[in-house]
């Protein structure tokens, strides 16, 4: 080995849901939306000029920031955006978690975040979910560098009620509170409300979820105008201008539509909610997701056999292959159509196994 290799960075990357090709297919694995963005978005994309791309776009991201700031009631001032809620979950990592003590985080949780520990080379330790998957907030009352889980959780679908995330608030004053609400609009209660009273919170949320625009990388962080400024400083001086000018353009008309957020992501719960009462009629077992998929498992149907099953007949779901979560599959809401097609795979895959 070359002596330049020595000093290699090394780490185990996460590793993302597969991203099939082709129509015929029915993908369910990476909890993407399964309607188009919001009307205003195609138009203002209509309007976009090659030309436009000539200049930089605005490194404040001023108007997306303003539309955020008037959607959630805050100032500009509380309002970071970034590639992408990894994007600013990777930032939050690098500015707030720098002491010697190990931040806290879920066993069974996005797996993204020990792959940032260990690229920014933060200690941390695992507080394990009970045996429903429940995350406990005792188990956050020790000393700690910082904290982050999400709400609801990922690959559960568990959300906890507000005033457990404010026990956790409460007891941790002292470090910085990630909450990542990737999965928050289809039916957890926020903790923006709480940001007025604790100066220490950070609250995450995407675009690629409930505003159907994954393929654009929006993300942004809400907090204290103190902690803003932090993840502002350090966000420049690595990269001054992390979003693009589509996705400054395009995000902001995707936050002016409120009724047809407010229509799709209703749409998704009462699928959600009617494939679930369908799955528990064909055995399925899953916790109560406040999320847009399902976490399924059957005791009659392994887990891994019924992956490659579905795969075989164009139907892709997440698996995740170790310890506690090897009995269960990840499954994303479709349209109705898409979920009764799942349905029926399931219902004769049963009936022949």
């Amino acid at each position: 080995m070359a002596n330049w290799e020595d000093w290699i960075r090394r780490t185990e990357p996460y590793v993302p849901g597969e991203q099939p090709r082709g129509d015929r297919l029915i993908k369910l694995n990476t909890n993407e939306n399964p309607y188009p963005p919001a009307p205003g978005v195609q138009k203002a994309l209509e309007r976009m000029r090659a030309e436009d791309f000539r200049k930089y776009p605005d490194p404040e991201a001023s108007a997306l920031k303003a539309a955020l700031a008037g959607r959630y009631r805050l100032t500009p001032e509380q309002i970071f955006v970034g590639v992408g809620s990894d994007d600013v979950l990777a930032m939050a990592f690098l500015t707030f978690f720098n002491s010697s003590r190990p931040v806290l985080f879920p066993d069974i949780t996005y797996s993204f975040y020990p792959v940032w520990a260990g690229l920014f080379r933060i200690p941390y330790e695992t507080a394990p979910l009970d045996e429903q998957f429940c995350l406990r907030p005792e188990d956050y009352r020790r000393e700690n560098g910082g904290i982050v889980f999400p709400n609801p959780n990922a690959p559960t679908g568990l959300c906890l009620p507000l005033e457990a995330v404010e026990d956790i608030l409460r007891h941790n004053r002292d470090v910085v509170v990630i909450v990542d609400e990737a999965y928050i609009d289809f039916g957890g209660e926020s903790a923006v409300c709480l940001l007025d009273r604790y100066e220490n919170l950070l609250v995450v949320q995407t675009f690629s979820k409930s505003r159907s625009m994954a393929g654009l990388r929006i993300g942004f962080a809400m907090g204290s105008p103190k902690l803003i400024r932090a993840l502002e400083n350090v966000k420049f001086a690595y990269n001054s201008y992390t979003l693009n000018l589509p996705s400054l353009v395009l995000g902001t008309e995707a936050v002016k539509d409120e009724a047809y957020f407010q229509e799709t992501t209703g749409r998704i719960v009462r699928t959600r909610e009617k494939t679930a009462g369908r799955l528990r009629q064909l055995g399925f077992q899953f916790p109560d997701s406040r999320a847009n998929f399902l976490f399924i498992t059957h005791e009659k149907a392994d887990a891994a056999r019924l992956y490659e099953a579905l795969k075989e007949a164009r139907i892709y779901v997440r698996y995740f292959p170790s310890g506690r979560l090897a009995p269960y599959l990840r499954m994303t809401i479709g349209t109705d159509e898409e979920m009764e097609q799942v349905l029926a795979f399931l219902e004769d895959y049963l009936r022949r196994n």
